[in-house]
Order: C-alpha cells, then structure tokens, then sequence
C-alpha cells in the first residue's frame, strides 16, 4: 500500500485524463506489474475534484461521488462510481491517454497503489482540496496540495527502493510528468464561502489573497522539483463564475456570470502565468506547461452549440431551486437523458463530453491554450 494506514490519515486531516475501451484501470486483477514503465513512463497527478480518481472515497469527508450515477459511463468500472467527479473519464485521464499511458494513475490512498503499480503514475488528488491547508474546510476531510506533495514524497521513497537511487532519479526526472490542476477551490470553498469567508474577505483584499496563494504555490513547486521533478503541466482556474454553482447562488440568468469570481480567477491567472515564466528561467532543467483552461473553458461555454452541446448553463445531475448545488449529484439526483450534450455534469465540473473536448484541445497544440511547447514536446524531452 501507499499508506499503511489510511484512517489515520482521516484523523490526521481533522486536525489540520477515444482510447477507453483498450485502457486499463490499475487494479490488482489487472496485471499490471510494471514491467513497460520505462517505455510509457508516469503520470503523477496533483489536485482538486477536477482530477481525483477516487482518493476521497477512502476518506471521512463530504466531498465525494462514490454513488451512482456517477461513473454512469467509465468504461473500465463497468458503470460504477469509482469516485470521479464526473460520468466518466477526468481530463487527467484523458490527457493521459493522449500522451500515451496505458494505464490511469491509481489514487494514492487505494490499497491496490502498491509495488510496481506506482511505477505508472499516482494520482494525489482530492475533491476539496486547494493550494492553501484552510481551503475546504467545510467538507471536514480533503488532501491540501501540501499534503498531496508529502505523498509524492513518500512514492518517491518507493521507486528509490524499487529501482535503485539512480535509476529512480532518471526515471522520475526524464519519464514523469506532473499535472497539477488546483487553485479554483480556494476561491469557491474559501475565498468566496458564502457567509463563512466574510472575515478573510475583510481582512485581506484580493491582491494579498491572490499573493498569498502564489507564494504558497511556489513554495509546493519547487518542492516537487527538489523531488526531482522536471516535467510539470500546470492548469490555470477556469471561469469559475460561470460554472452552475455560481449561476445558481447568484441567482443569474443563462448568458450571465458571476463577475467577481471571474475576475478573481483572472487575477489569479495572470500571477501564475509569470510564477511559470520565473520557474522556467530560474529551475535548471525543469520545463512547465501553461494550460489556458479559463480562455477554452469559456469559448466552450459561449459557443457550446456550435460544439454539439444544448446547454452550458444546466447541470446533468443534480437537483433544482435555489440551493440545488448544497446536494451532490448522487442517487436521488434527477439525471439528464443525453449527457453528451451537457457541459456540466453536476453545478462544479465538466461532463465526460466536455472533459474529451477539453483534453483533445490540449493535446493538439493550439499555442492560444498550451505554452511554451505542446504537452507532446514535453513527454519527448
């Protein structure tokens, strides 16, 4: 196991992504004992319920999917929730698929994330989780990005045993990418708390918010690079204020956004952008990809039809009036009958549908969302 013992970590934290039918989920009937790590390397991956492939089920929290239907439509689980936030893959799934890994990153907190299974790729994240520790706080239970990078220590302590110290420091630095999608959940479940954020909003305005969490970013950065990692894909926060959420607390109608969020995602954005800029001329040999989430997520969003999709507005799952977004989407949920024509799948992430444009657009270059090289040139390097 990855951790000997997952419920202390539970009573620990109180007090503190075309190819899924040959895809394979590492499991241990999968046979998957590491033997062509070398060829198609790992894929370790860090952050919010955007990405978590199912750590939080293995937690005391209230932020999970764990119940039908989510996962109505991950191939590999045959239906069933696996703990995606979503009807079935993630981006960093898919990404994954795209870069070439035949097998998705095993949570963390999975019994089965063992041996030679890591040698494909860990997946840290957790639903809830932000850059900053407070960040989620009302759903008791989450992995913080600090927390996140204390487990990739403790992997990387386990390739070292399982390859020798020199060749688990190439493989780490040459045949390992690290994903990192975060940042959003420390404006929506802090930052922007409905009444419980009152007195962090009077008591710091949104530039030494913003500085805060920059600061504290790269802080879990370059740590993850004194880890020796080298190859890093970092998502920006996307138009959080239009997400159904937003829409639903603010009371708007179906072409408006919540413009304080957006704003601050904007802020946000333009401080990691020249955080990245710095890491790439100040880290010897470590290369982060920008991924311009807000800029695509809101092209699709705003042209969603000329996408095939019929609504940008309406989650898939989930229930109706003015607090619907207070239930999860689980099985007392009202369904959609076509999911592939929703963006969103609950009132905070994107459909399967959404999540494959999204991934695609990514992997095909396009400089106005992925920089300074494509996420190919960075598997290659």
């Amino acid at each position: 196991m990855c951790v000997k013992d997952p419920y202390f970590v539970a009573i620990f934290l109180l007090f503190v992504t075309g190819l899924t039918g040959s895809f394979i989920a590492c499991n241990e009937d999968s046979n998957n004992n590491g033997g062509d790590y070398w060829k198609m390397g790992a894929s370790f991956i860090f952050g919010d319920s955007l990405v978590d492939a199912g750590n939080n089920n293995y937690l005391s929290t209230l932020s999970k999917a764990d119940t039908p239907p989510n996962g109505i439509d991950f191939k590999p689980s045959g239906g069933n929730p696996t703990g995606r936030f979503t009807n079935g893959r993630t981006i960093g799934d898919i990404i994954g698929e795209g870069l070439g890994q035949s097998y998705y990153s095993t949570p963390f907190l999975a019994p089965n994330c063992s041996g030679k299974a890591i040698l494909h790729g860990v997946n840290y994240a957790s639903g809830g989780g932000g850059i900053l520790n407070g960040t989620g706080s009302i759903f008791v239970n989450r992995l913080s990005m600090d927390i996140q990078v204390d487990y990739f220590n403790i992997t990387r302590r386990q390739i070292n045993k399982l390859l020798g110290a020199s060749k688990a420091r190439e493989f780490v630095t040459k045949k390992s990418i690290f994903s990192i999608t975060v940042g959003s959940n420390d404006f929506l479940n802090n930052y922007l708390l409905p009444l419980v954020s009152i007195g962090t909003r009077l008591s710091q305005t949104p530039d030494a918010f913003i500085d805060h969490l920059i600061s504290h970013f790269r802080a879990q950065l370059t740590r993850l690079y004194q880890l020796d990692a080298r190859k890093f894909i970092i998502g920006n926060i996307g138009p959080i204020g239009c997400i159904p959420y937003q829409k639903n607390i603010n009371q708007l109608n179906d072409k408006e956004c919540a413009e304080l969020a957006n704003q601050l995602a904007l802020q946000y954005n333009s401080r990691l952008k020249d955080l990245l800029s710095n890491l790439n001329q100040n880290l010897p040999g470590a290369t982060f990809v920008h991924l311009n989430v807000y800029d695509l997520l809101m092209e699709l969003i705003i042209n969603h039809d000329k996408y095939g999709f019929t609504t940008a507005t309406m989650a898939c799952c989930g229930n109706t009036g003015q607090y619907a977004w207070i239930v999860p989407c689980g099985s007392a949920s009202n369904m959609c009958g076509d999911r592939n024509k929703y963006v969103f799948w609950d009132h905070y992430h994107p459909t399967e549908a959404a999540n494959i444009l999204i991934s695609n657009k990514f992997l095909q270059g396009d400089p106005k969302y992925v920089s300074p090289i494509t996420l190919l040139q960075l598997r290659d390097l």
